[in-house]
């Protein structure tokens, strides 16, 4: 058996379990830029470059360390049985359709699929994911396994080309069909289309809320951090992307805010240090008074769409919940 999880912690706790299997972590957040039909080399070579430069670490190792994942997914056939371990946010559903669209294009006659997928746990109200369930916790989660069927491929694969899209228009295409096989899609991509640059101010919801949280009080990374989750759970942001927000912020051409010691390179370290402030151009793109991409530019992936200021930049409207362009 071949377990798969979302993460160091959660293949930690699944190992002190005693439940039979190895245990493949996946690391990749799938956030920054996911073209679509990419060779492997090809694939390998774009995420190795995004993530060195966005979360610092040595390029080669980081490429190793994505072909050795890769290498493992593909040793599947050597199991009669694989469970993905996952929950409801954007980063495990991003992940989840990638796996379960990679699956579908398989020969899977000589295994069988299953998936353990959940949003909360019986005495845990805030439950944020399986990393904080202790062994007997996680356990027992293993006896309500699903069967992942070829409705729940279908979806996944239909999900991961809109994913991928060089336009959010597939999207949004999909989240007007029933996406009930797999429960927490639905949330996951409309929380991936408000990262667009909002139609108020150019900023994405991750942006924006951080700028808020400045804005009423919060001056440390983790005061930022520790708020922003409890009011945006659906994202299951971890600290090193929480970084890459606040870096944009703080690095633009007209900084939103400040960050005090600022270091040499505003690594994620750095970051963590620094005490944070709004800015005057802060304060008024809150307001809706300047347009962040306006006065900045804009040089960013979203899945599989390239927003550049020599394209169509496709913002999200709150108020209507839809993809727009403008």
């Amino acid at each position: 058996m071949l377990h798969i999880v979302n993460g160091d912690s959660t293949a930690g706790t699944l190992r002190e379990t005693g439940l039979p299997g190895e245990v493949l972590v996946w690391r990749e957040d799938l956030s920054g830029p996911i073209p679509q039909r990419l060779s492997m080399d090809e694939w390998l070579a774009i995420r190795a470059g995004f993530l060195t430069k966005e979360y610092g670490g040595d390029l080669e190792e980081t490429r190793a360390d994505l072909a050795s994942q890769e290498r493992k997914l593909r040793s599947f056939t050597d199991h009669d049985r694989v469970v993905l371990w996952f929950e409801h946010d954007l980063f495990c559903q991003s992940v989840l359709i990638y796996l379960l669209s990679w699956f579908s294009r398989q020969d899977l006659s000589g295994n069988t699929l299953r998936l353990i997928c959940i949003d909360r746990f019986p005495g845990k109200p805030d439950f944020r994911g399986l990393g904080e369930l202790n062994s007997v916790q996680l356990a027992s989660l293993f006896d309500k396994q699903k069967e992942i069927s070829g409705a729940e491929l279908s979806l996944a694969a239909q999900a991961w080309e809109a994913y991928t899209s060089p336009t959010p228009v597939a999207i949004s295409a999909l989240l007007r069909k029933d996406t009930g096989a797999l429960p927490f899609l639905a949330a996951g991509l409309r929380a991936h289309l408000a990262l667009f640059p909002s139609v108020a101010n150019g900023l994405g919801r991750v942006e924006n809320k951080a700028l808020a949280l400045a804005a009423s009080g919060a001056k440390t990374f983790y005061d930022l951090f520790n708020q922003f989750w409890a009011a945006e759970p659906v994202y299951g942001l971890g600290d090193l992307q929480f970084c890459s927000a606040l870096r944009r912020l703080v690095t633009a051409r007209h900084p939103l805010l400040t960050a005090s010691p600022s270091g040499s390179d505003l690594s994620p370290e750095d970051l963590k240090r620094a005490t944070f402030a709004i800015t005057e151009a802060g304060k008024r793109t809150l307001d809706g008074e300047v347009d962040f991409i306006d006065s900045n530019g804009i040089d960013t992936w979203l899945g599989g769409v390239h927003l550049t200021s020599d394209s169509t930049i496709w913002r999200w409207d709150e108020e209507r919940s839809e993809i727009v362009t403008g």
